[in-house]
């Protein structure tokens, strides 16, 4: 068989267009703010990309750039102040940080209510309990994809790749809401391939290239690569290796193309919220 592509570009720009289309009602701006520390080459045209589908939309986006040598307590200091400022609904602090910044203090110190990357430990309390919060914008792609794909959730078995905080565990979260049967694995998971076998919808963030070989798959998955890596000769990769798998899957998300964009139309979509929360 040959996968069905699931085309994230064409999914994020619908849910762009909707995004925009709800703004442009309104009497105000959603204001976002995204504060960038150093001159990291990647989280420099990740930054861009979200500026440019910001004021698309019809955001009040902008974008602090600190130097490298910002401490701690300057950051924390930068934050407090947009968490104060009445015309600021979203913040978003650009990982990685540089090695000296404790990442997970400045994460903290965000008001929940701006949290729009849903980092923050309430948020992700709120998750955990089923509770209404602001969500991390990949998994939430990610379930946005699955459904364009026609996804059958309930009662699915789902296996997620991965354990961070970042993707896996709020992933698998999202997964339960959705009343999916999930399985979280990881490298330390004993016979890895057997367990991906099982997955009638597979979700992939490891972060190793081209991990997932096709015959870790079961004919007729739903496989999201959420992993992206640039190999020594410059190709940017999954975590599944992309050709086996659409030899066995139902359908598939590309790298580049797949998950990426809706990451950005999430955190259009976050930042819309939290305004809309903060002026309910």
């Amino acid at each position: 068989m040959s996968a069905r592509i699931i085309d994230g570009k064409a999914v994020a720009a619908t849910l762009r267009q909707q995004i925009a289309a709800r703004v442009a009602v309104l009497a105000f701006r959603p204001g976002l703010r995204v504060v960038r520390v150093g001159d990291d080459p990647a989280s420099g045209v990740y930054v861009r990309n979200k500026d440019k589908a910001a004021l698309e939309a019809g955001f009040d986006s902008a974008t602090l750039h600190l130097p490298a040598n910002t401490t701690q307590a300057a950051l924390l200091g930068v934050v407090a102040g947009l968490n104060s400022e009445g015309s600021v609904d979203g913040i978003l602090v650009q990982l990685p940080l540089p090695a000296h910044i404790d990442a997970d203090a400045v994460i903290a110190a965000v008001d929940p209510a701006k949290d729009v990357d849903g980092f923050h430990p309430l948020n992700a309390g709120r998750l955990a309990a089923g509770q209404p919060g602001l969500v991390p914008c990949t998994p939430k792609g990610v379930m946005h994809l699955l459904r364009a794909a026609g996804a059958a959730l309930p009662g699915a078995r789902a296996v997620v790749l991965g354990r961070s905080r970042i993707v896996g565990r709020p992933m698998a979260q999202l997964l339960l809401a959705a009343d999916c049967t999930v399985t979280v694995v990881h490298s330390h998971t004993r016979d890895l391939p057997a367990e991906c076998r099982r997955a009638e919808i597979l979700v992939a963030a490891i972060g190793r290239p081209e991990m997932v070989r096709g015959d870790w798959l079961a004919e007729g998955a739903i496989v999201i690569d959420v992993g992206i890596n640039r190999l020594p000769d410059g190709r940017l990769v999954g975590d599944v290796a992309f050709a086996e798998a659409a030899r066995r899957a139902e359908a598939l998300t590309p790298v580049p193309g797949g998950v990426g964009p809706l990451t950005i139309a999430c955190l259009l979509e976050n930042t819309l919220d939290a305004a809309l929360a903060r002026r309910a």
